[in-house]
């Protein structure tokens, strides 16, 4: 029944996925010029990237006159900057980047990829230092293809590097600007101006419009769709681990849970968006999820039909395999699933040894105890009957049920067999095993007359 649920959950998932991806609505054409709008915003990640690629090829079809990128955002990713720029740069679209926030680090670097750069008062441009995981500063391998890849993007657009390299490098001087001695360079609209880093200041879209002399355009907003903000969320190099950690333990808890529960919901649900993120996104294919759910139906079979471990070991392969084929970054997503097999184990020793006595879970796994604290003996000796003289309530032969002082006791014979109704002695009592040997003749009149001087 367990195999026949589970295989049911996998259809569902694999129908939610179908039904909740939607392509983008057609817009039709106007008349005139035609430019499209497209936010960069929040962190630069994976999943802006595959909106970014979506919106860049509607504007494309639909045959814009320019594209223009709201830019507001804190930085991000170093390999999704890259991918970005070069969708920006690529474009036979003439490009605005229009600062309306802040362009900091990654942001800077894809403002610098646009044909134009606009800023609204208030806004700031720089501060492009590349920083790894815990937030020091890059390796020096790294430091030097982020330096060349500024350079090569302010160069692009015939823009001095100088200022590019300064806002990722605090070595270089240029103190009017306060970059150097510690400090980046992060340009305001006016400096920006100045050193030819934009080529206007504007207050707002109307004005922008009238600055491209495209006031009388019909412009169309690109707007990131409920998928795409899920892609966006579950596509974050941090978010992944969590997702397969959540996964993994909810799927292996739920093998010691009976029927389908809270850890088999969660678990399937941190999966189900892990591909469905990807999916949206673009990284990953049916091909991916369907190799997921054969290796999910093999474990499943080798939980419930035991191979010696054949369609296990073949089912954690084909689900690694899923994992992999659908990640942007091999390292990335192997790093992922080794922090997400070592939370798992650490959780399950936590969970199995702990959480089995109190909260909500007591009822996925056996909590009952049998210790001598609770008055749980494994046999008891019962000693005090050697000597006794029964009734053999059954035939022994050799075992069977005998009557001993108005108690009705599993026996066997000494080794021969004992009618019913014979009268028996207990001979040895060890454990749960009584011996009993049949009582006749001067025996038995020995035995009553103990009793009568009793």
């Amino acid at each position: 029944m367990k195999v026949f649920k589970l295989l049911f959950y996998s259809s569902l998932f694999l129908l939610a996925i179908v039904l909740m991806i939607a392509p983008p609505k057609a817009e039709s054409g106007g008349q005139g010029d035609l430019v499209y709008v497209i936010p960069v915003e929040k962190e630069v990640e994976r999943g802006l990237e595959a909106f970014l690629n979506r919106s860049i090829q509607t504007a494309e079809e639909a045959g814009a006159d320019h594209i223009v990128f709201e830019v507001h955002t804190p930085g991000g990713f170093v390999d999704a900057a890259g991918n970005i720029a070069s969708l920006v740069r690529n474009t036979e679209v003439p490009t605005t980047a229009f600062i309306v926030g802040d362009a900091l680090s990654a942001g800077a670097y894809i403002s610098l990829n646009a044909n134009e750069i606009v800023m609204a008062p208030g806004t700031r441009m720089g501060s492009a230092a590349v920083i790894d995981g815990s937030g020091n500063a890059a390796e020096d391998k790294a430091q030097s293809a982020w330096l060349a890849s500024m350079r090569e993007a302010a160069e692009l657009n015939d823009r001095d590097p100088v200022y590019a390299l300064a806002m990722a490098d605090e070595t270089i001087d240029i103190s009017e600007y306060g970059a150097g001695e510690g400090n980046l360079l992060t340009l305001t609209p006016s400096q920006a101006m100045e050193v030819g880093y934009a080529e206007a200041t504007v207050e707002n879209r109307e004005e922008l419009l009238e600055y491209l002399n495209m006031e009388q355009a019909e412009v169309r907003e690109t707007e990131i769709t409920f998928a795409e903000q899920i892609a966006r969320f579950v596509t974050n190099p941090i978010i992944i681990p969590i997702l397969l950690s959540i996964g993994s333990l909810g799927l292996v808890l739920e093998l010691y849970s009976p029927g389908f529960g809270v850890p088999g919901i969660m678990g399937a649900s941190a999966l189900f968006l892990y591909f469905f993120g990807h999916l949206v996104a673009g990284f990953a294919g049916w091909e991916a999820i369907i190799l997921f759910g054969i290796g999910v139906v093999l474990i499943v079979l080798e939980v419930f039909s035991p191979s010696f471990g054949i369609l296990g070991v073949l089912g954690i392969g084909a689900i690694l395999a899923s994992l992999v084929i659908s990640s942007f970054s091999l390292m990335n997503i192997l790093l992922s699933v080794v922090i997400a097999v070592i939370v798992t184990i650490i959780a399950s020793i936590i969970f199995f040894k702990y959480a089995s006595y109190k909260g909500p879970f007591r009822r996925v796994i056996l909590t009952d105890q049998t210790n001598t604290e609770q008055g749980y003996v494994s046999n008891k000796n019962r000693h005090d009957i050697i000597g006794e003289i029964g009734e053999a309530l059954t035939i022994l032969r050799p075992s069977g049920t005998a009557l001993l002082n108005d108690e009705r006791l599993d026996v066997v014979s000494e080794g021969g067999y004992i009618e019913q109704g014979r009268k028996v002695k207990v001979i040895s009592a060890t454990g749960s095993r009584i011996v009993v040997r049949e009582v006749a003749g001067e025996d038995l009149k020995r035995t009553k007359t103990e009793e009568e001087d009793k």
